[in-house]
């Protein structure tokens, strides 16, 4: 199922892991894992933010890809499920109304 992760990066813990080279480490082990069709970084909200839309194939993957954010960022996380427009085409379909 295509995912959408957003993680908020804590400001402290953000300079602490920019500071000692943690940052880029964490970042590019979860996209290893998760293999993302896109990922984003930017300020949202005052903070430091990641966005990344993966295929998730099963909700046990939660676990090992969001801790290291808990964990090594402090991050406050939202993962949701979402669709591209080719996705809503389909689903429409279904229903009849396309």
């Amino acid at each position: 199922m295509r995912t959408l992760l957003e993680a908020r990066l804590d400001t402290r813990a953000g300079n602490e892991a920019i500071k000692n080279g943690k940052l880029p480490k964490v970042l590019q082990d979860v996209m290893s894992q998760v293999n993302p069709e896109a990922a984003y970084f930017a300020p949202m909200d005052g903070g430091r933010s990641c966005l990344m839309v993966f295929d998730m194939q099963d909700s046990s993957q939660m676990p090992p890809i969001l801790e290291a954010f808990f964990t090594e960022l402090e991050a406050e996380v939202h993962i949701q499920p979402v669709m591209n427009f080719e996705d809503l085409q389909r689903g429409l379909a279904v229903l009849g109304r396309t």
